[in-house]
């Protein structure tokens, strides 16, 4: 056979047995999605609707979603595959990566210490984090919670791939630490990850403590986030989902290796979406933050021209067209899109984690909100 025939064949092989993958996945894990059902049935069904609708659109693998209502957790469940080369279905018991979704969970960290009279929002972050060189301008830790710090995000695709292990939160400050500012801290928004890693080694420098060990204890263990932790492509982690992408010629590959170690607070963290439902829930019971902590946060943050932004301290923040706060995060990474949404004046979130990268999951979750509230 001549070899690019060949080669041919067995790209529209995969992609053939891909659609397949994708046409019986949503259907069988139905039945896994009504046995831990608390919400009404019908509401149910309608979920599970459109999750189906929407993994055929996009052709998404494998999906988890969580529901809190009147601020308890009440439904979770999976769909697809989590893992499509050995065949294994999507659960509420499913690991993902958080991607970007792992800010927040920074930003209340650092709200906690403030709370405790432990960091001054406005003081410059060299107070805590030594390891953050000076620059042309101050930078607060406001200001980077905002992403108003001027800090740089990914420089190259290299970088955002990086496949190094870096063994603390300083230690990964060198990949961008030594750069200038963008802009003068205040006058733009900039979206920065790397900005939120600054902010890890400033809750080390506040606590006195690890990051990690500082998260597990201050905000994990008190939300009841049995599966949350760090990051590790090196660890055994029961249940996690592999990941997967899209190519330009349609066809489902598996994601390439990064190692998230150099960015645990602005991106490394995994868990469950149940798990992190109950975050959302944590935070509108009061149990990781005092409320008026936590509308500080969810206050569109301004520039210096008086000009607000759409993000609060660790929060997008938004209005939907009937006028409810909208409240939440997007991540997406190597191995997953990820999407946390949250209108809190009602006591509602929904929590949506696929194994695809570049999956629109905003929409989905806003319409899974919409039929919870009904």
């Amino acid at each position: 056979m001549n070899p690019l025939t060949s080669s041919y064949a067995r790209a529209r092989a995969a992609s053939v047995l891909c659609l397949l993958v994708l046409s019986f996945a949503p259907r069988a894990a139905a039945q896994q999605a009504a046995r831990q059902a608390t919400l009404p049935p019908e509401k149910v069904r309608q979920i599970e609707a459109l999750v189906a609708a929407e993994m055929s659109k996009q052709k998404i693998p494998g999906l988890t979603v969580a529901v809190a209502s009147d601020r308890r957790v009440r439904w979770s469940a999976g769909f697809g595959l989590q893992d499509i080369e050995n065949y294994v279905a999507a659960r509420a018991s499913t690991v993902y990566r958080l991607g970007s979704v792992s800010k927040p969970i920074t930003a209340v960290a650092v709200m906690q210490l403030f709370e405790r009279g432990r960091i001054d929002l406005d003081a410059p972050v060299q107070k805590y984090c030594p390891a953050f060189p000076e620059k042309q301008w101050p930078v607060t830790t406001r200001q980077l919670l905002g992403h108003l710090s001027g800090i740089r995000h990914y420089k190259s695709d290299e970088e955002f791939n990086s496949t190094r292990f870096y063994a603390s939160v300083t230690e990964g400050l060198s990949m961008f630490k030594d750069d200038p500012l963008l802009f003068e801290p205040g006058t733009k928004y900039g979206y920065s990850t790397h900005g939120y890693s600054v902010l890890g080694c400033v809750v080390e420098g506040a606590s006195g403590q690890k990051f990690a060990d500082y998260v597990s204890e201050n905000v994990f263990k008190p939300a009841s986030m049995e599966h949350a932790r760090v990051d590790s492509v090196a660890d055994i982690i029961p249940n996690r989902a592999q990941g997967y992408r899209i190519t330009d010629k349609g066809v489902l590959t598996n994601s390439p290796l990064a190692d998230n170690s150099y960015k645990v607070p602005g991106g490394g963290f995994v868990s469950t979406a149940e798990d992190l439902a109950r975050f959302a829930v944590a935070l509108q019971t009061d149990r990781l933050l005092k409320r008026e902590t936590l509308e500080l946060m969810f206050t569109p943050q301004k520039l210096k021209d008086g000009k607000a932004t759409n993000y609060g301290l660790g929060w997008n923040v938004a209005k939907r067209p009937t006028s409810e706060r909208a409240i939440g995060h997007s991540g997406a990474q190597q191995r997953v899109s990820t999407f946390l949404h949250m209108q809190p004046d009602q006591g509602l979130a929904v929590v949506i984690m696929s194994n695809l990268e570049g999956a629109r999951l905003g929409d989905l979750a806003q319409k899974i909100g919409d039929v919870v509230l009904r």
